[in-house]
């Protein structure tokens, strides 16, 4: 017997404005019937993955201890550059000359994430 992963579950402030954020990150949509204030929204991964976004009292506090890494289909410091656009804030930038390393963002909730290098960059050294 196995489990099967169905859900990453990220507790937040608004869900419904974090989901927004995390679908443009994605390029992938909202649950058709989440709305505005909504405690409980989604965005729906295109490989059936779910992002399910929980509205919580409490304010995070320290690192997560679960974090996404995500993988552009371009290159990682012209998605780096999108995702600031988007809202996103640099945490710790482990880039490095040579083109490999990643960057480590927040999402506007203060959630971190990672950025890599695309599949192109990564062949490419």
């Amino acid at each position: 017997m196995v489990s099967m992963v169905q859900n990453v579950a990220i507790d937040c402030a608004d869900a419904y404005e974090l989901a927004r954020f995390w679908s443009e990150v994605t390029g992938s949509p909202l649950h058709p019937e989440d709305r505005p204030g909504d405690h409980e929204t989604q965005v729906l991964l295109s490989q059936g993955l779910v992002l399910h976004f929980n509205q919580v009292p409490e304010p995070k506090t320290g690192k997560n201890r679960l974090h996404l890494c995500l993988r552009p289909d371009d290159a990682r410091d012209g998605e780096v550059d999108r995702l600031l656009r988007l809202g996103a804030t640099l945490v710790v930038d482990r880039r490095n000359p040579d083109c490999t390393g990643w960057a480590v963002l927040a999402d506007p909730e203060g959630n971190e994430f990672c950025v890599l290098r695309s599949e192109s960059e990564r062949a490419a050294t």
